[in-house]
């Protein structure tokens, strides 16, 4: 998870994407880095637009974050169908590439 956080950071500080800056961001935070889920990342993030993911993602989680108040009201049933749903719309969304990383 470290990893993607390192992405995200360097993202939103408008910095380059590169091995060696995620190397240098995890290690500032005193983790220890594996090269190959190194390179993994930055091989998975090649063609992904960071943006375009996070406002999918956002999209995706709102029903999820409904669910909350919908449980009072509704039976458990109905708030498993709608977390199912959930999941299949972010499978489909193009973050399984992103969802490989986590194991």
């Amino acid at each position: 998870m470290e990893y993607i956080y390192a992405a995200l950071l360097l993202h939103k500080a408008g910095k380059e994407i590169t091995e060696d800056s995620i190397t240098a961001v995890l290690q500032a935070a005193g983790t220890a880095t594996n090269e190959s889920r190194v390179k993994a990342l930055i091989a998975a993030l090649e063609d992904v637009d960071i943006e375009e993911a996070m406002a999918t993602a956002a999209v995706a989680a709102a029903p999820v974050a409904a669910a909350p108040a919908a449980t009072a009201e509704a039976p458990a049933a109905a708030e498993e169908k709608k977390e199912e749903e959930s999941k299949e719309e972010a499978e489909e969304s193009g973050m399984a590439g992103l969802g490989a990383l986590f194991g």
